[in-house]
């Protein structure tokens, strides 16, 4: 964990993926991140994940995720007790991430401007499929549900097989993501002048907005893009070829590159034929440029040319599975996973992944495994003194 955000204390209302994945990438940043659970099992994700037993105990593996470096406590916002003392956790508080469906913290009593007049400079961020207005405010939302109406799903696959879900929820994490930049921005303007902030963030926004250029190949060049499997629109040869042994994303997006390749496999003429000399002849003719190259490849697995072609300035890299990225050099040098030994509900060591970034040479990573449900409470609010609360409020 590095210490960007030391002293920062945010408060995780939050359920599944989407909010605890922003509160996760605050939490790696130093900041104290709280989770508020309620008392019937909180996070929904602790039933969660590919290990029964897990689920079970409360600990599933769709929490372990994305909320190691948190502190629980369990608290009934819809009794009159718990709320009061959620209050004081708020007096305390820096920020606040839920994502309840709009309008469930106002009916709690527990809305932004309630929560307000109890810290004025609370940044408060709420994510939702749909953002707090417009005519499907009021939907359920999950990823699948964001992926279909963003338009992601009708891209992704081949024309045959589109459209397609994403094979993880991109939508939650991209909302994610998205939550936890614009928490950090808000507490920068906090910190210079007090004021707060209503953050309201929109996972099919999100998810659109991610959706840059083919959105705005349509927007702009009246493209309607369709789903071309492993291949990439803006260029050729760029996407997954077969080698003797694997897979092999290639991407010679530049016609140096691209010419590069044709020495390397062996077939310099390519470059030259009249079908292939250019970028926009390439991309009309790519499925025949595909089938030249490919009859080369399978002479070398997809390692070896991997190797070959990164080495003389070709980007390569091989299509890898869970368990093979995990084991890269790459990925164990640069200290992607943290681990833990002892981990409430758990009978085997926990290993967990950081964010996707290094702070001064030193990864982010966290400091204690993923609490079990109100593990914290008595260190927590033992740590709110009246008179702190009353020196928090003012």
């Amino acid at each position: 964990m590095t210490d960007l955000l030391s002293g920062i204390r945010v408060l995780d209302l939050t359920n599944v993926l989407a909010g605890p994945y922003c509160a996760y990438q605050l939490a790696l940043l130093g900041a104290d991140v709280i989770k508020v659970e309620g008392p019937q099992g909180g996070d929904l994700a602790r039933q969660l994940g590919g290990s029964p037993s897990l689920n079970q105990a409360g600990m599933g593996a769709s929490f372990l995720a994305q909320n190691a470096g948190k502190r629980s406590v369990m608290l009934d916002l819809k009794t009159e007790a718990d709320r009061e003392r959620f209050l004081d956790l708020v007096a305390s508080a820096d920020a606040l991430v839920e994502n309840f469906r709009p309008g469930v913290m106002d009916r709690l009593g527990l809305g932004h401007e309630a929560l307000k007049a109890v810290r004025p400079g609370l940044v408060y961020c709420a994510i939702s499929g749909f953002g707090q207005t417009g005519p499907m405010r009021d939907n359920p939302a999950y990823d699948q549900i964001i992926q279909g109406l963003s338009g992601i799903m009708s891209i992704t696959g081949t024309p045959e097989t589109a459209p397609l879900r994403v094979g993880y929820p991109v939508a939650d994490t991209l909302g994610g993501l998205v939550g936890a930049f614009a928490i950090a921005s808000a507490l920068v303007r906090q910190k210079t002048s007090g004021e707060g902030a209503f953050l309201d963030v929109s996972m099919l926004e999100c998810t659109l907005s991610a959706l840059g250029w083919p959105v705005s190949n349509y927007l702009t060049a009246g493209v309607d893009p369709k789903p071309m499997g492993n291949e990439n629109m803006t260029a050729a040869p760029s996407g997954a070829f077969r080698t003797g042994d694997g897979l092999l994303n290639i991407a010679a997006n530049k016609q140096e590159q691209f010419v590069t390749l044709c020495r390397l496999i062996g077939r310099p003429e390519l470059a030259s034929d009249p079908r292939f000399a250019e970028r926009e002849t390439r991309k009309k003719n790519r499925a025949a440029l595909k089938a030249e190259i490919e009859d080369t490849l399978t002479d070398a697995p997809a390692a070896a040319w991997e190797e070959r072609l990164n080495r003389a300035g070709v980007p390569a890299g091989r299509v890898l599975t869970i368990p093979q990225v995990l084991a890269e050099p790459q990925v164990l040098e640069r200290q992607v996973i943290a681990n833990f030994d002892d981990v409430a509900g758990m009978d085997r060591p926990l290993t967990v992944l950081r964010g996707g970034f290094m702070v001064n040479g030193r990864a982010p990573l966290p400091t204690k495994p993923p609490p079990a449900l109100g593990e914290h409470m008595g260190e927590i609010f033992a740590s709110l003194s009246p008179r702190a609360k009353a020196k928090a409020r003012a």
